[in-house]
């Protein structure tokens, strides 16, 4: 698919939940980080650490543009031009929000939080919680706030890293840099609880707080699936197999559920087939067609 393809996907709901998500994280960072010297991760952190140590008209605002307009652009043949300009333009109303909330509205968030004061442990863990709730509405939508994961999709396989690994690295050196300019480790080890806090929040909203459970089961007795979906009011999936081992006929079953249904299924799989093998994993998301 061309650019002009690629632009053509681009979806007004997805513009709004975007301009939801830049607002969002502009007020965590704003509101609670940056007034008691906590930092943020990834490019975010970086323009937080920048604005502090340099003139005051370089301020979070400007360095959240300068740092991490070019490296969407660096990687928008790998990314693609909607991601691309999904994440530039949250990374506008980003830049926008903390400008407004700085140095237009009636706040003051120079000194201290204007909502926790100077609690390091309430601005860590709410400052997370918020701008990780910004943050995942943008992976959700399409896009992403900061830069550095673009660079860890593009260089953490050259590097055989992870791009996990890649960007918990970068974090890590960032952290180092801070204690250092700051002279002082206490903020850097609360910024370490901002990033746990954002992360575990990421999580819960690109994937769900309440993730679906997928299960597969292999059995000698292929009516197991028509309990299950009696039971449940749902359908399964059937798959011929060959045991290893027995070189007998199985039938591998495959279905979703959520995980309170999961003690009345492991019921019904014992009385109908108590030498059944079954594995339970988490499921990210599900996407059902509707014809």
């Amino acid at each position: 698919m061309n650019i002009k393809q690629e632009l053509k996907t681009l979806k007004w709901q997805n513009f709004v939940m975007l301009l939801v998500a830049g607002c969002v994280n502009a007020f965590g960072v704003t509101v609670f980080l940056n007034p008691v010297n906590l930092y943020d991760s990834g490019i975010s952190g970086t323009s937080m650490l920048l604005g502090q140590v340099t003139p005051g008209y370089l301020t979070l605002s400007v360095f959240l543009l300068i740092l991490n307009i070019p490296l969407f652009l660096y990687g928008l043949k790998k990314q693609g031009a909607a991601f691309t300009v999904y994440s530039i333009f949250t990374v506008i109303i980003y830049s926008l929000g903390a400008w407004l909330i700085t140095e237009v509205l009636p706040v003051d968030v120079s000194k201290a939080s204007p909502i926790a004061g100077s609690d390091l442990l309430l601005c860590a863990i709410f400052g997370g919680l918020i701008s990780g709730v910004g943050s995942g509405l943008t992976i959700r939508y399409g896009g992403a706030v900061d830069g550095i994961e673009v660079m860890a999709v593009i260089f953490a396989k050259r590097l055989n890293l992870t791009v996990g690994t890649f960007v918990m690295i970068y974090n890590a050196l960032l952290y180092v840099i801070c204690g250092i300019v700051l002279e002082s480790w206490t903020l850097p080890l609360y910024s370490i609880v901002t990033y746990a806090v954002g992360l575990k929040t990421i999580d819960f909203i690109v994937e769900g707080i309440d993730r679906s459970k997928e299960v597969m089961i292999i059995t000698d007795k292929p009516e197991v699936a028509d309990a299950l979906m009696q039971e449940f009011e749902c359908g399964t999936t059937k798959i011929t197999a060959l045991g290893g081992y027995s070189n007998q006929e199985k039938t591998i079953i495959y279905f979703v559920l959520n995980r309170f249904q999961i003690s009345r299924m492991r019921a019904i799989i014992h009385a109908i087939d108590p030498n059944a093998f079954v594995t339970i994993s988490d499921v990210a998301d599900v996407y059902k067609r509707n014809d």
